[in-house]
């Protein structure tokens, strides 16, 4: 494994939640993601809810490879960046052990400058330093 900042891919992670033209956000995720990569989402709690009475135990939400991590992304843009007017930031102090990254982030209001939400992430790195599998627990 390549020798990195933690923080680096952190910051970077992030970023891409922000970037409006969809030609950047997608070099961006190539540049990130290794080709297979793998985001998995611990659902909020609603879905979580809904899934469980329909007979699912255990609901996670999945995207695999660059096509699916860009709807993915893309999707949340739109929502979250676009129509309600926040940004994604990474947190300081993001900690590496071995070939996996912890960051903690937070939504913030453009409007006001004040963090309306947030989460943690554990992102697995290939020997090339790009995420292979990210682990996103919004809420946490």
């Amino acid at each position: 494994m390549i020798e990195i900042d933690p923080q680096q891919p952190a910051d970077r992670y992030m970023a891409q939640w922000n970037v409006p033209d969809a030609a950047e956000r997608r070099a961006a995720i190539e540049r990130l993601w290794a080709e297979d990569g793998t985001h998995i989402l611990h659902p909020p709690a609603e879905i979580r809810e809904t899934a469980a009475e329909l007979g699912f135990d255990h609901p996670t939400l999945e995207a695999q490879g660059y096509d699916a991590i860009e709807t993915r992304v893309a999707r949340s843009y739109e929502r979250f960046v676009e129509k309600q007017g926040f940004a994604f930031r990474a947190r300081p102090g993001a900690i590496r052990l071995d070939g996996v990254v912890r960051i903690g982030w937070e939504a913030v209001s453009t409007a006001t400058g004040d963090v309306v939400g947030g989460g943690s992430d554990m992102l697995v790195l290939d020997d090339n330093g790009r995420i292979k599998t990210d682990y996103m627990f919004p809420g946490s």
